[in-house]
């Protein structure tokens, strides 16, 4: 038995209208659900965002020790160049770091010190912050190098930070995302057992599953279409309320700006948000569908 658009889509509007404070329901999570995955997921491509930026100004210093030669300088130079945890180095001199010394350290200290007992130093920018630890590993105690720092408690703290946000707004995201399925899954449920009789006789004159699961399929992409769209709306609102699209460098201390995203960006995650609500809806309803149709 033939399927025709007309009938799927004049049947899914019945259902709809029929079950409609059901049919509201299951939009309405199905958006608050989708509107909680399309945030964390711009969330998560800002925290990247802001990252990055952040990374790119997390440095160890390699300090030489003052009274280092050429040779050593020379090789500890070769060293980091090598070093596959750094991505590249800046050299200061002595000069710089005294002049750097002079906006820290108390009159009276400075007083006492020359400039030729300031060590000069390598800023480096990492491959990853996190390989800090092996690069001062790596380096402390070598021949010339008087010391080695790098920000360790600052960089566990953001990646701890990092790491629990992503974790927290995937399992609330995941936990609604149930939610709506259950509930768009009822709603079909209850609409097949209002029709059960007329379903039987469709079934007794020849109508195949298919013909009788596609009306309710349709029912189900449709809640979750309207819910995606609602969620979309609740994303682009989000995106331009908290300016994400003010794009900002590395120097703005401004951790939104830092998390700006381009337009391409943001129009994949309303995509993704798009199709998670039809794939929620669809699969949702041929559980249900299937339930009542094996028989």
């Amino acid at each position: 038995m033939a399927v025709s658009p007309a009938y799927v889509s004049k049947e899914a509007a019945t259902n709809l209208w029929r079950n409609r404070l059901m049919t509201a329901a299951a939009i309405l999570t199905v958006a608050v659900s989708l509107a909680l995955v399309g945030s964390a997921l711009l969330l998560k491509q800002g925290a990247s965002k802001a990252t990055e930026l952040w990374q790119n100004g997390v440095q160890t210093i390699v300090w030489v020790n003052p009274g280092a030669g050429p040779a050593q300088t020379t090789a500890i130079k070769t060293e980091l160049a090598q070093s596959p945890y750094i991505k590249s180095c800046i050299y200061k001199s002595q000069a710089f770091d005294y002049n750097e010394a002079k906006n820290v350290l108390p009159a009276d200290e400075l007083a006492v010190t020359t400039q030729a007992q300031y060590p000069s130093s390598y800023r480096c920018e990492l491959q990853d912050p996190s390989q800090a630890p092996a690069v001062y590993q790596a380096f402390h105690g070598k021949p010339g190098v008087f010391d080695v720092k790098y920000p360790g408690q600052q960089i566990k703290t953001m990646q701890s930070v990092i790491r629990v946000l992503q974790w927290v707004f995937l399992a609330v995201a995941v936990v609604l995302l149930l939610s709506a399925s259950v509930l768009i899954l009822n709603t079909i449920r209850m609409a097949i057992f209002a029709r059960r009789r007329e379903v039987s006789v469709m079934k007794l004159v020849g109508a195949t599953n298919w013909f009788i699961r596609l009306p309710f399929m349709a029912e189900g992409m449709i809640q979750g279409l309207l819910g995606a769209g609602v969620a979309v709306l609740v994303v682009l609102a989000l995106y331009w309320g908290i300016g994400l699209d003010q794009h900002r460098t590395a120097a703005d201390t401004n951790i939104i700006h830092q998390m700006a995203l381009s337009g391409p960006e943001v129009f994949f995650t309303c995509l993704l948000v798009s199709l998670v609500g039809v794939g929620v809806g669809v699969i949702g309803s041929a559980f249900a569908v299937r339930r009542f149709l094996d028989v």
